[in-house]
């Protein structure tokens, strides 16, 4: 019988399956349930070398809708949630808030109401975990840091669905008693990331020799965190943190866009054995995003001081291993970038059902 039982919502995303992979691998007492909708950033072809281990299940199903999610918690005996589905594309939210508002704010709704039903207040072992951004805190002028008692102040229809959601999981922790934590991170990159996000959109523009798109003069600032580093971190806050804290996860790593893609430049044309300064000419500034908060940083001392979470990467050797994967993995990018890969579950889900 498995220890414990955990319901990763999200996990066939970027972020969510170097979750999923990390705890199945880590945890092989643990059963993880992966919940995912499948829409376009959910990939099941991240979590191919997992598929087929005893202590992971996939289940196709949408947060928001409590009958897929009241089917997960009536056929298994769920005591962990780690909830990291969510539309997040700023640009898509600026076309599609209503998107947004279902998935980020209904959706997790579903899910503590449902939670709250089957455990039926028996919070002893139980946790929500809920992953949340540094965009719910708005935008910082040229100094100072955010922190967990930063005032938010979204700008954007992503920033302010996220918001929202945090606020629910703090009433439901406040209000019920629901044994809760957030953590807000940084912006992540790494393997496995789909390609409309700004490094692996620019490392494959570069292979392709087509046009880098940088918003406005490059000057926006974000503070970076490898994918591997803040898995390592949700590892940490879902067995140590303190129920009803919130913990920031930061890369301490702040680079403006423009500098950031240089140096992706430079990488580029050393791994793709061409004169530097090639990749360079085609960095294109575009018409700046509707809203664009100027930067981000993130104090991240609480998780360091109390859990001893520190990254592991630095920038450099982070954006050299993530080129690397890339580079590597020509295939998953194509079936990414040509739609295929959204054929993979048909293919391989469809005879086991």
């Amino acid at each position: 019988m498995a220890q414990r039982v955990l319901l990763i919502t999200g996990g066939a995303g970027f972020i969510g399956s170097h979750v999923v992979k990390l705890f199945v691998n880590r945890y092989s007492n643990y059963q993880i349930i992966n919940f995912d909708k499948l829409t376009y950033a959910g990939n099941l072809q991240n979590l191919t070398d997992i598929d087929g281990k005893s202590n992971y299940q996939f289940i196709k199903g949408d947060i928001a809708s409590e009958s897929d999610v009241n089917n997960v918690f009536e056929q298994y005996p769920i005591d962990g949630i780690i909830h990291l589905a969510a539309e997040s594309h700023v640009d898509r939210s600026i076309t599609d808030p209503m998107a947004f508002i279902r998935t980020n704010i209904v959706g997790t709704t579903v899910l503590l109401n449902t939670a709250r039903k089957y455990w039926k207040e028996n919070y002893v072992g139980k946790l929500f975990y809920h992953i949340s951004t540094d965009e719910v805190y708005g935008s910082l002028g040229a100094h100072g840091f955010f922190t967990e008692e930063t005032p938010y102040d979204p700008r954007s229809p992503y920033s302010a669905s996220k918001a929202a959601s945090d606020h629910l999981v703090r009433a439901y922790y406040h209000t019920y008693g629901l044994p809760t934590v957030i953590s807000n991170c940084s912006n992540n990159y790494g393997p496995n990331q789909f390609p409309e996000k700004l490094i692996p959109l620019s490392i494959n523009n570069i292979k392709n020799k087509k046009p880098i798109p940088i918003y406005g003069k490059g000057e926006n600032i974000r503070d970076w965190l490898f994918v591997g580093d803040h898995a390592a971190a949700i590892d940490l806050i879902f067995h140590k943190g303190k129920p009803g804290s919130t913990y920031n996860i930061g890369g301490n790593n702040e680079w403006k866009n423009i500098d950031l893609i240089r140096l992706l430049c430079r990488i580029m044309d050393k791994k793709l054995s061409q004169p530097q300064g090639e990749s360079e000419k085609l960095i294109t500034f575009v018409k700046d995003r509707a809203g664009h908060d100027l930067r981000y940083a993130i104090d991240s001392s609480k998780i360091q001081s109390e859990l001893g979470w520190k990254p592991s990467l630095t920038f450099d050797i982070g954006l050299e291993k993530t080129v690397d994967w890339y580079l590597a993995n020509q295939a998953w990018l194509n079936a990414v970038v040509s739609g295929d890969y959204q054929k993979y579950y048909e293919q391989q889900y469809s005879k086991r059902e």
